[in-house]
């Protein structure tokens, strides 16, 4: 069974390498932090008021009926074509797999074949993951994915034991060529951030790093951007702008 919280599109890709790039999204419900410290607001449906990240309804399993549980991939494939329809153009849009946490899917075998679906008919195909949970790679057609790697840093308020895995960080860097770390990071933090992303990285393979504002809206994503954008600047990272926050706010499935 694969938990799905939605499937939208066709949009742009908001962040990291590929941003602006037209997309699919298939957005998985379930994920193994909660990352309180991203203090987002919300309520769940029975009224409860908590602080989570700016995916919280597929994190969150108070809204766990609000997803959809797809018995096989070809039911997912079948929603993504009713979207793709919309596009005037035929060509092979990009698949975002994005959760919550997807890679607690990986080891389903509906979940594979539903990257090999998509890997083999000439989509590009990217999991968002934070990267903390191990995996193997078994399939030539896995060693294709590009992972963009949300590792959380300390104002997640996960536990570092929890939240930075160097087995598998080093093991999707070896296995994969366009794969990348990201990190969200607001002005509280700035020099925890420094020291961190660089412990990291002394323990990692050579990879391309992004930093991004933290926020859920754009006018968070301001008041965070410049002091994030000189941190890039000083250690030779690349800023990330959430473009699609900057133009949708937290509105979903855009």
């Amino acid at each position: 069974m694969l938990e799905i919280n939605e499937i939208f599109g066709p949009t742009i890709q908001g962040e990291g390498k590929l941003v602006g790039t037209p997309s699919i999204f298939i957005r998985f419900g379930k994920c193994n932090f909660n990352c309180v410290g991203f203090n987002v607001e919300y309520e769940t449906p029975s009224g409860i008021k908590k602080c989570g990240c700016d995916s919280f309804y597929a994190v969150d399993k108070e809204f766990k009926n609000s997803w959809t549980n797809y018995k096989s991939y070809e039911e997912i494939v079948s929603e993504v074509n009713k979207l793709t329809l919309k596009s005037s153009n035929h060509y092979k849009i990009d698949i975002v797999i994005t959760g919550g946490e997807p890679l607690l899917y990986w080891n389903k075998q509906e979940f594979q074949k539903l990257l090999k679906h998509y890997i083999e008919d000439g989509h590009q195909v990217t999991i968002e993951t934070n990267a903390s949970l191990n995996l193997n790679f078994t399939q030539d057609y896995q060693k294709k994915i590009i992972f963009s790697m949300s590792v959380k840093l300390s104002n997640s308020l996960e536990s570092l034991k929890k939240r930075v895995n160097y087995e598998t960080l080093r093991k999707i860097l070896k296995e994969t060529q366009n794969s990348y770390l990201k990190f969200v990071i607001d002005t509280k933090i700035l020099e925890e951030a420094k020291n961190e992303i660089q412990t990291i990285l002394k323990n990692i393979p050579k990879v391309k790093v992004y930093l991004m504002p933290l926020g859920d809206t754009a006018s968070s994503i301001n008041d965070n951007c410049e002091e994030v954008i000189q941190l890039a600047i000083d250690y030779g990272y690349i800023y990330s702008d959430r473009l699609h926050i900057r133009v949708w706010d937290n509105k979903r499935g855009v």
